[in-house]
């Protein structure tokens, strides 16, 4: 599907015609450069991709500067390819807000916040020993039997134990838009998107 590459900016809230105060999402989408336009006669297969946010050049390898030199743009930090495009755009053309325009809802990707090692109890919410009478000690947050014996002797893969949490690719699917501010490159959707602050973010249509 079409979209944007993007970055978080952060959380507000917008009060809507009845009222309610409602939690959103500012997101940077764009502008975005082409910088390769893929077809189905040479690489197999339709699609357009963008690259978004400047990069230093001296952080740039050699191949990835005639990458952009060949775009007739600078060096750029994010790339991702999109298919759904029509075939009008052209290399170092600039992508903007406005294919937005006419939607009302849109698909956001990003990663999850990272929080490291985890136990149990806040991985998968199990409950731990609340109501401990007796021999406990050291127990409370322990994630109990594994269910192997003798036979298979072993874990099965999957099983919820400890481990490191978060820092997933997330997608998170019918986002409302609620407001979209050309001018300043931003797009406003109801709720929570994946990702810090900071963060880039992938906005389908």
């Amino acid at each position: 599907m079409p979209g944007l590459i993007g970055k978080k900016i952060g959380m507000t809230s917008v009060f809507s015609a009845e009222g309610k105060n409602i939690p959103c999402t500012v997101i940077e989408a764009g502008p975005c450069v082409v910088t390769q336009v893929k077809s189905a006669e040479k690489e197999g297969y339709d699609a357009l991709q963008i690259a978004y946010a400047e990069k230093k050049e001296k952080h740039t390898t050699s191949a990835m500067k005639g990458h952009f030199k060949n775009a007739n743009t600078t060096p750029k930090r994010k790339m991702h390819e999109f298919s759904g495009y029509k075939n009008d755009w052209k290399l170092g053309d600039s992508i903007t807000l406005d294919i937005f325009k006419d939607d009302s809802f849109v698909d956001v990707v990003g990663y999850s916040k990272g929080k490291g090692f985890q136990g149990v109890v806040k991985r998968y919410n199990f409950k731990g020993v609340n109501d401990a009478t007796h021999g406990q000690h050291n127990r409370l947050r322990a994630p109990g039997s594994l269910g192997a014996s003798s036979y298979p002797s072993r874990v099965f893969k999957g099983m919820r134990m400890a481990g490191r949490t978060g820092n997933q690719r997330t997608k998170v699917l019918n986002l409302e838009v609620v407001k979209i501010i050309s001018e300043r490159n931003l797009i406003i959707v109801k709720g929570s998107v994946p990702g810090s602050k900071g963060s880039y973010l992938i906005v389908e249509k």
